[in-house]
């Protein structure tokens, strides 16, 4: 993959994992826009790597074509898509206890935000014979997530929808990847200084990132920035009965171990 010279578009970059692969492409020669729901934050990831800025709510899909066409209008095309915006609250009592419009927002941000995307660069990409779409998901997306289904049901639907654009677009010349990592040291985990302490298996966004691209030049589906996450999936598929089990024991002993209206805290043993 020739990421030098490239043109691409890194939604959630304000921050977290999007500001880390915004900063990673850029070191690698690509051009990128900086798209963040905050105009603050994109301006300044943007500001650092000489990127072009984006602010705007993805679940609305007329900013999701104001940013493809901004892109096109800067870079005069658009090689790669990295759909990492997202969000978790967790849930105040069981996966029935968050409305329909929270499940509503999920299902926006994490699938159909990436799907109105491809839409508008596959023509493009289809007929260059060359792209890249890439769904920055989670281990949530082939695993479970203990404390909120909202996020877990949609990252499964995220990894099902980069699995069916991988089976259509691959004899179009379009690369898709689908990445699941664990834990990682980002806001969404309460995680707001870089240089905090971390437990055991809570990694940086930016070795998250270097996962990310270096699965992409190796032309990597699933990308498990922890391979751990790959053993349980395999475990998961082996024996889906005993997974649950585990899950089961595992989320009496988080329910026991962690302030249930702290989202930050049950995710942690997640």
């Amino acid at each position: 993959m020739q990421f030098d010279g490239a043109a691409a578009i890194v939604t959630g970059a304000g921050q977290g994992i999007g500001a880390a692969l915004a900063r990673g492409l850029a070191a690698r020669g690509a051009r990128v826009l900086v798209s963040d729901l905050s105009h603050e934050l994109a301006v300044g990831v943007a500001n650092e790597i000489g990127g072009v800025p984006h602010d705007g709510d993805l679940c609305d899909p007329t900013t999701i074509e104001a940013m493809i066409d901004l892109a096109n209008a800067r870079f005069g095309k658009v090689d790669m898509l990295f759909s990492n915006a997202g969000f978790a609250l967790g849930e105040p009592d069981g996966p029935t206890s968050r409305t329909d419009a929270h499940w509503q927002k999920s299902w926006d941000l994490h699938v159909i935000a990436h799907l109105r995307a491809s839409r508008l660069l596959l023509p493009q990409m289809v007929a260059r014979g060359s792209g890249v779409l890439v769904n920055v998901a989670s281990a949530a997306g082939v695993l479970s997530q203990i404390g909120d289904a909202a996020y877990s049901a949609t990252k499964h639907a995220a990894v099902s929808l980069a699995q069916s654009l991988a089976i259509e677009h691959a004899n179009d010349g379009v690369q898709v990847s689908v990445v699941c990592p664990l834990y990682v040291a980002t806001p969404l985990l309460g995680y707001n200084d870089a240089k905090a302490e971390r437990p055991d298996g809570v990694i940086t966004p930016e070795a998250v990132a270097e996962a990310t691209l270096l699965g992409v030049d190796e032309g990597r589906f699933l990308i498990f920035p922890h391979p751990e996450a790959q053993t349980y999936f395999a475990q998961r598929a082996l024996d889906t009965n005993r997974w649950i089990a585990g899950m089961q024991r595992l989320r009496d002993r988080v329910s026991g171990q962690t302030d249930e209206s702290d989202p930050a805290s049950i995710h942690r043993y997640i």
